[in-house]
């Protein structure tokens, strides 16, 4: 008997693929892009961080440069801009006392800017936390701003540059001015850890030379100093109270400081004293 089985069927055949279509002109662009769109990428992000260390460090670099020039300038159209150099320079390294401490202290702070005209200022961005933090902050740039008043006389005296005297003078004064124990002044700020009673003493002083020679600059510290006297006369809460609490020691330190600055400034002007129209022919 004959096989009668059929071969089995083939599958049927697929039909051939079709050749690849030519890339679009905008499938060609976007290719070419590529690397392009990496390396923008790439730009972005940098150039994000150099955006944000340019605004954290640029920014007080510019406000505390800035209003140096600016200072700088008004002082120079007065007494000749070498004296206003020197005499910025010496505001800035008082200032920068009180940078030095404050940070030593933990505190944060922001740069020194300076006012024409008025000095320079730093703003603390954290309160101290007592009396004798706000002290030591407070007598860090007079010590410091009368080391470099010192160190100008002691140019003086190597050069003969009646420019260095100057400034040696302008700098104990700068300094033996800020040591007046009144308002938001450096000896108002040192005098919390004495006694703050010695606000009364410092507004009586103030009041005095404001009746002998008025002067915006001495009205404006009289009225900004008036809420912390008018304090010493209200009840205080007892963190208040805390905040003024200071050990005998730290007390006896800081009044060597305070009083021991006080005589070596007075020394430093009698001895470099000067007459201010002579300022004006150090150009």
């Amino acid at each position: 008997m004959s096989d009668d089985k059929q071969p089995p069927e083939l599958p049927p055949l697929l039909p051939p693929p079709e050749p690849p279509k030519p890339p679009t002109a905008w499938q060609r662009f976007t290719k070419a892009l590529g690397p392009v769109g990496v390396v923008l990428v790439i730009i972005v992000t940098k150039g994000k961080t150099i955006a944000l260390l340019a605004l954290k460090f640029g920014a007080p670099i510019l406000k505390t440069g800035g209003t140096m020039i600016l200072s700088i300038g008004a002082y120079a159209m007065v007494w000749g801009w070498k004296y206003a150099v020197g005499f910025v320079l010496l505001i800035f390294v008082h200032e920068l006392g009180h940078v030095i401490v404050a940070r030593q202290a933990g505190l944060k702070v922001g740069a020194p800017m300076f006012i024409p005209f008025m000095g320079a200022f730093i703003a603390l961005k954290d309160a101290p936390k007592n009396a004798w933090i706000e002290a030591c902050v407070g007598i860090g740039g007079p010590l410091l701003g009368t080391l470099a008043a010192a160190l100008c006389e002691v140019l003086f005296r190597f050069t003969g540059i009646p420019l260095y005297r100057a400034l040696a003078y302008s700098g104990f004064f700068l300094n033996l001015f800020n040591m007046m124990p009144v308002g938001f002044l450096d000896g108002g700020r040192i005098a919390t850890a004495l006694s703050p009673w010695l606000w009364l003493a410092g507004l009586a002083v103030l009041v005095a030379m404001i009746v002998a020679q008025p002067n915006v600059l001495l009205i404006l510290i009289l009225i900004m100093s008036l809420p912390r006297v008018w304090s010493l006369f209200r009840p205080k809460t007892d963190e208040e109270a805390r905040y003024f609490e200071v050990t005998p020691e730290q007390r006896g330190t800081m009044a060597v400081l305070y009083f021991g600055l006080l005589v070596l400034l007075v020394l430093g002007m009698r001895m470099t004293h000067i007459e201010p129209g002579s300022l004006r022919g150090l150009d």
